[in-house]
């Protein structure tokens, strides 16, 4: 069937005859340009394009030629393009405060009394095409307005972009300490079935750490706590006998053992100490060598005259040759002292059995702490708690609530002498008290290698290293307030 001709909608009305168009073409003429090379219109009915397909109706043209530039294009209600009158659009156009259709185009409001940047330009969207539904959303590359759905509300202040892994001011971040990147894997088991199963699979099987380890291990933190400068221990004792000496190398060799710092015992004895008999003999030099040497400035200069365990404890011997008529004197010690603690951190004296000598006078007050070593004895005990007293009435009283009191059992056979009791009675006036069994490697007054002691006995010297440890960190904080010896 030929095309039946497209009519005009009911109520539309031809616009009036205007000129003909120039020589020039009309400004947006669009879809709707005119036939020829902008011949004037003629009148009649508008055929369709042949390309149209014809499933929405098209307004026909105007009946009588009109000046293009006089038209403008309109979308009706119902949906259909029409060129409308400049006239008519004026005269029939809808007030500004009236909006007679949806609104694209926005104002904004009027700035406040701050200074705030100039809004964005207003988006103004493009005609819809014929049959298409008008745009729901920018096109890209254009900034919405601020009242277009989805937008930013213009009457609420712009917050920054923050991101979400990025910590808010003022809250700690992250670092890679915090962040578990590392599987770790279980420790070896030290001792029991733990360690058996551990070793017979050959570390396939590892159940970790028993409750005895971890004790084990936190014994070993204690000892290895921080000195600052120098800490100094004095033994010391009443009686003879009670194994002063054993416990001063056997504490020294825990801390030389499980330590990486220097530590050295000095023997102050006056009365032909043993100390130096207690390990590996490597010089014969001796403290009053020490003392005449006028070249010591570096840690081997001080090395050459101290013999060494094999648990890396130095010692420095007292003066062997009865001959010598010259006694050991306060003003020696402390400038033994001085020597020492330039290139040591730890210094155990082992002092002598009188407390009135002149070197005693120099060792109490340069100690750092004390501890007494008794016996499990009734004479043992009485001549311990008259040292503290006599501590107490000398002005030494800092020195006795910071004293670890060491019960040696220097017999071989269990003690009549209630322990608790004995413990009880030396904890209302000291700090710690620990208990060392008897030991036969210990006993033999030979020298002592920490490899040869019983498990007991090594477990014992452990714990008393870290008690005599845990005043580390209070010594320091006094030497860091008042600079000098102990503080005083």
């Amino acid at each position: 069937m030929p095309p039946q001709p497209y009519g005009a909608p009911e109520g539309f009305a031809p616009p009036a005859p205007a000129e003909q168009y120039g020589g020039y073409p009309p400004a947006n003429a669009g879809p709707f340009a005119p036939p020829g090379a902008y011949e004037p219109y003629q009148t009649g009915q508008y055929q369709p394009v042949s390309a149209h397909s014809g499933s929405h109706q098209i307004a026909p043209e105007p009946q009588q030629n009109q000046s293009y530039g006089e038209y403008r294009q309109e979308i009706g209600p119902d949906g259909l393009v029409r060129r409308v009158p400049q006239e008519h659009s004026e005269a029939g156009a809808p007030q500004a405060d009236q909006p007679a259709g949806p609104i694209y185009s926005w104002a904004p409001p009027p700035p406040p009394v701050t200074h705030q940047p100039p809004p964005p330009p207003a988006y103004q969207p493009p005609p819809a095409q014929l049959g298409q539904q008008p745009p729901q959303g920018p096109p890209m590359g254009q900034v919405p307005p601020p009242n277009w759905p989805g937008g930013p509300n213009p009457h609420q202040p712009a917050q920054p972009f923050q991101p979400q892994h990025v910590p808010a001011p003022g809250q700690p971040g992250h670092s890679v300490n915090d962040l578990n990147l590392l599987k770790r894997a279980r420790r070896a088991p030290r001792s029991g079935w733990r360690r058996a199963v551990h070793k017979a699979t050959g570390g396939v099987l590892n159940p970790g750490e028993s409750a005895a380890d971890v004790v084990y291990r936190d014994l070993v933190d204690r000892v290895n706590q921080p000195v600052r400068g120098d800490y100094r221990i004095a033994i010391l004792s009443l009686k003879g006998g009670v194994g002063k000496t054993t416990t001063t190398v056997g504490l020294g060799s825990t801390f030389a053992s499980l330590r990486g710092d220097r530590v050295i015992a000095i023997d102050a004895n006056p009365d032909l100490g043993t100390l130096a008999h207690r390990v590996p003999r490597q010089t014969r030099s001796t403290v009053r060598n020490l003392l005449e040497d006028q070249h010591i400035s570096r840690y081997s200069d001080v090395r050459a005259h101290t013999s060494q365990a094999p648990s890396r404890l130095e010692v420095l011997a007292s003066e062997q040759d009865p001959a010598v008529s010259e006694a050991f004197s306060e003003a020696d010690y402390r400038k033994a002292i001085g020597i020492l603690q330039s290139f040591y951190n730890i210094i155990l004296t082992d002092c002598g059995t009188g407390l009135m000598h002149s070197a005693m006078a120099g060792v109490l007050d340069m100690a750092s702490s004390l501890v007494l070593v008794t016996s499990p004895a009734i004479d043992g005990a009485r001549s311990a708690s008259a040292t503290l007293d006599w501590l107490d009435h000398h002005g030494y009283g800092k020195l006795v609530e910071r004293t670890v009191v060491v019960v040696n059992a220097s017999r071989r056979g269990a003690s009549t002498v209630d322990l608790d009791q004995l413990r009880k009675l030396f904890l209302d006036r000291t700090r710690a008290v620990q208990v060392v069994p008897f030991d036969d490697h210990l006993a033999e007054g030979a020298e002592i290698d920490l490899e040869l002691v019983s498990k007991p006995t090594r477990r014992a010297l452990l714990e008393l290293g870290a008690m005599v440890a845990d005043d580390f960190g209070y010594v320091g904080a006094q030497q860091y307030r008042h600079p000098g010896p102990m503080g005083h």
